[in-house]
């Protein structure tokens, strides 16, 4: 009897998922209720979200030339050149040594990125790829940084999977937090589902890379006697202290203050009091990338400094900078 109710319960859910399904293909054939009905009045792409848009350009170069050289071995100049506009090419960027399982991630997240970079050049414009450090030089040295004093040997991001998902903790996160500060800044109905698309895949990116480093968070860094957490934790220690303007960036592991209803040490996602993301300005995201804890100073991931109006404002000297959006 047991056996026949089961059926009978799976019968009728099966009945109702059929006649949901095709009631979406019945909607999906006459365009019924498959896109939203945008505002009146309100622009697509207002002119002040041109720039605010443009500025996550700097971010997802970054991200999209670590990303691709690391999985294949190339970057953005042989995948999509139209992309890079006649930008300089990254310093120091190579292939990473990855296990199998690693590269289909990496190379997922830079075809991903190709798309974002895509996306807001071909909604907003854009500006030539900046000149970027992705040297394992430069990642050595923010990482002596986090943690007061030299690494010997000097971390090398491209060394192995595990070195290379702690290096790529350092990049994705700053591109969500840059885009949950700019969505309340956004006028245009355009520019917000933009910037939602965007985000939610920022968001993923760093979840994976989270919870990758949070499945090893014990294991010990070859060659260094520093578990995966403790790397985590200091990261982002030192990009709040770059950043200059408190806790908004989390290790795995917190003090129970901040974890989850203040309730849990585990820290696989990085978020505030409420569980909302954290929201950074420009100024906060250039004092980190740029390593000086200063937007007016670049150095870091941009050697010369980051692109776009708002990126090239806060420069005391633009004009050493690189090309320049118009």
């Amino acid at each position: 009897m047991a056996v026949m109710a089961i059926s009978s319960s799976f019968a009728s859910l099966s009945f109702i998922m059929a006649i949901f399904i095709l009631s979406v293909a019945g909607s999906t054939d006459n365009g019924s209720g498959c896109h939203p009905d945008y505002p009146s009045g309100v622009p697509p792409v207002a002119k002040a979200d041109i720039d605010l848009l443009q500025f996550a350009l700097n971010l997802e170069h970054l991200e999209c030339d670590f990303f691709l050289w690391g999985a294949f071995g190339y970057g953005l100049d042989k995948v999509e050149p139209w992309l890079v506009m006649g930008g300089p090419p990254p310093i120091g960027v190579r292939k990473a040594n990855l296990d199998d399982l690693t590269e289909r991630i990496i190379g997922e997240f830079g075809y991903q990125e190709v798309g974002h970079l895509r996306a807001l050049k071909t909604t907003v414009g854009g500006f030539p790829r900046p000149l970027m450090d992705l040297s394992a030089r430069n990642f050595a040295s923010l990482m002596d940084q986090a943690f007061g004093h030299r690494l010997l040997p000097p971390f090398d991001p491209y060394r192995n999977s595990l070195s290379y998902m702690i290096a790529s903790y350092v990049i994705p996160y700053m591109g969500l937090v840059a885009y949950v500060g700019t969505n309340p800044l956004l006028e245009g109905y355009i520019s917000k589902r933009l910037l939602a698309g965007l985000l939610g895949v920022e968001g993923g990116q760093d979840a994976v890379i989270r919870g990758y480093l949070y499945e090893r968070a014990f294991e010990l860094v070859h060659p260094y006697p520093i578990t995966v957490a403790e790397f985590t934790i200091k990261i982002s220690k030192l990009r709040n202290s770059l950043a200059h303007c408190g806790i908004k960036d989390e290790g795995l592991f917190v003090p129970l203050e901040l974890g989850a209803e203040n309730k849990t040490h585990s820290n696989v996602l990085s978020a505030n009091y409420n569980s909302l993301s954290y929201a950074r300005t420009p100024a906060e995201v250039l004092r980190v990338v740029y390593d000086t804890g200063n937007e007016h100073i670049p150095g870091g991931f941009y050697p010369k400094g980051g692109n776009g109006k708002i990126a090239r404002s806060y420069l005391r000297d633009p004009d050493r900078s690189n090309t320049t959006a118009a």
